[in-house]
């Protein structure tokens, strides 16, 4: 298992892990020359997308089914719908980045997006989150629409909760055709040390299971008005009750998301 101080500090500076096989256990550090992000204000929201955010057809969670949604990424299949990292060969998610993420998990700095069907988990997405940035690892989905739905959930979640930088890493034409851009590293370093001013060092995580000793050597902290995503997905669901659209949050999604689409 990568150490999580490790994990978390490569990420601050712009670099994460891949491996070649499931059952490979060496991993290998990845810095791209040309990186992808989703401005929280660029989602493209097709009109057939609001209408099945509007509809309801699925329940969507978060950090209900973490190491599900993990197992579902890694499955092999072809094209992973939305995953940055995906060729659709063996996949890059070994057996040892999983159990790193299920234990970043654990301590409160990855998390996932979950969308049921009759309870059924039918798509999703996960991620590791620090500061004011989210950097989307994998997405899953089983039937249409699904991981698209999941998507616009974070999005949703991410703007409520303060957080200015969404990472794809690496471009692809699905991620293209939602509104993704893609630009040399060192613009994305700049915009990732931005979304990492004005924090300390020394504040405990509030968002997971771990100590608070370990989210001070993590680096974690919580700034002004900055909400992790479990809190602003809890915070929009509360913003669909007070607006009477308890039974049908997507409603709300689909509103948010189309008044800037």
């Amino acid at each position: 298992m990568i150490e999580p101080e490790l994990l978390m500090l490569a990420y601050r500076s712009g670099i994460f892990p891949m491996s070649d096989a499931r059952d490979d256990p060496e991993i290998f550090w990845i810095e791209p020359r040309l990186r992808a992000i989703l401005p929280l204000d660029g989602l493209r929201v097709s009109s057939s997308l609001a209408r099945t955010l509007k509809r309801g057809k699925f329940e969507v969670t978060c950090n209900r089914a973490f190491s599900q949604v993990m197992d579902e990424c890694a499955a092999p299949r072809q094209a992973r719908d939305g995953d940055a990292n995906d060729d659709g060969g063996d996949s890059w998610i070994s057996h040892r980045i999983q159990a790193s993420y299920e234990n970043l998990h654990f301590l409160g700095h990855a998390h996932s997006i979950e969308v049921w069907r009759d309870g059924e988990l039918v798509g999703g997405l996960y991620g590791v989150g620090f500061d004011r940035v989210f950097c989307g690892e994998s997405m899953f989905s089983r039937v249409s629409d699904s991981s698209k739905v999941a998507l616009c959930w974070l999005v949703a979640a991410l703007r409520r909760g303060g957080i200015t930088l969404l990472d794809c890493q690496f471009m692809t034409s699905h991620l293209a055709s939602l509104g993704a851009v893609e630009m040399p590293q060192k613009k994305y370093l700049s915009l990732l040390q931005a979304a990492q001013s004005g924090y300390c060092s020394t504040a405990g995580s509030s968002t997971g299971s771990g100590s608070a000793a370990v989210g001070e050597a993590l680096g974690d902290a919580a700034g002004a008005g900055v909400l992790s995503l479990p809190e602003a997905f809890e915070a929009l669901l509360g913003d669909a009750s007070s607006c009477g659209l308890a039974s049908s949050p997507g409603k709300l999604i689909a509103q948010l998301l189309t008044q800037t689409s």
